[in-house]
């Protein structure tokens, strides 16, 4: 009886294991060539050059020190704001892929046109996975949006 116990429930065991560690992995964010840099920015969104973040499905663009790879993508949202950094999240970074917005309504990828829905992250065309994005913090007293990572 123990043995067909043993012999039962051991590899059961095992399998229920091997899946529950493999359902545990993170999924990769990006691509293993992509820069790892620090983020860490200041915007004011009461200042004139940041109005359109006063608004839902407003965007801006951020090119300073300290603003991703290749700048970021700032989004308002109906829950607070989407920061994503400019570089292509799913292709090794060369001259050719620093994601814009387009129309509004989508990110762009010029190297290989690879689509993402602009207030959510999606991606659409091209790509399984979502641009980099990054963490902030919002005073919605003062209008001080910090960005970090």
């Amino acid at each position: 009886m123990k043995r067909i116990i043993s012999t039962v429930i051991l590899p059961i065991i095992l399998i229920f294991s091997a899946l529950n560690i493999s359902s545990c992995n993170e999924r990769e964010e990006t691509v293993n060539c992509f820069p790892d840099v620090p983020v860490n920015v200041i915007l004011n969104i009461n200042l004139p050059a940041y109005y359109n973040l006063q608004n839902v499905n407003g965007w801006i663009y951020v090119n300073q020190q300290e603003a991703g790879t290749r700048g970021l993508i700032v989004v308002r949202t109906t829950n607070g704001f989407k920061v994503y950094d400019r570089n292509a999240p799913h292709i090794c970074p060369d001259t050719n892929t620093t994601l814009s917005v387009e129309n509004n309504i989508k990110i762009v990828c010029p190297k290989d046109g690879a689509e993402w829905i602009l207030i959510t992250g999606e991606p659409v065309k091209n790509a399984q996975i979502a641009p980099k994005t990054y963490r902030y913090n919002f005073d919605s007293a003062t209008g001080i949006l910090t960005i970090f990572n």
